[in-house]
């Protein structure tokens, strides 16, 4: 980025001990305007900012157990050529495929009760009435349908070919 000064017309200068450089130095700033400073710190105190959070947060790992287990996560990172000997970027790793995991179980549960909501009205308008029928209410049954819809949404392809015979 280039920069070009111009010479500002305004009143003359009453010191005459002023050097060159400082005259450089008075126009650029003059040219630079007020702004661009308080800018620069803004910017560094949103980094700092940052900064402080993610350390925070490794704290946070040092003492955090993942539910997916550290042997788990290390072979397959291992099978896929990762090393690394942080247990923090491990455990860090760890909660992320928790994390996908867990919305993927999520979004199943949601087509699953999209799918019995639907159904559940023809379906059980010919069922008789019972104890079982309130249990069979509360009770949600993902299938694999469910569990392809959910993947796919992700992008994974998890539906078994069709056969024909």
């Amino acid at each position: 980025m280039s920069a070009t000064f111009q010479q500002t017309p305004g009143p003359p200068s009453t010191s005459t001990a002023a050097t060159p450089q400082e005259n450089q130095q008075s126009q650029a700033s003059a040219v630079a305007g007020p702004s661009s400073a308080p800018q620069q710190t803004r910017q560094e105190a949103e980094e700092a900012r940052k900064d402080r959070t993610l350390a925070e947060f490794l704290l946070m790992l040092d003492e955090y157990e993942p539910l997916i287990p550290s042997e788990v996560t290390d072979y397959y990172l291992q099978r896929v050529g990762f090393e690394c000997e942080d247990i923090r970027l491990k455990r860090l790793l760890s909660l992320a495929a928790q994390k996908f995991v867990s919305d993927i179980a999520a979004d199943a549960y949601q087509h699953a009760r999209i799918r019995t909501n639907a159904a559940g009205g023809r379906a059980r308008a010919n069922q008789p009435l019972g104890p079982g029928l309130i249990k069979d209410k509360t009770r949600t049954t993902l299938t694999m349908d469910d569990l392809s819809a959910a993947l796919g949404e992700y992008g994974i392809n998890a539906r078994k070919p069709e056969f024909y015979l």
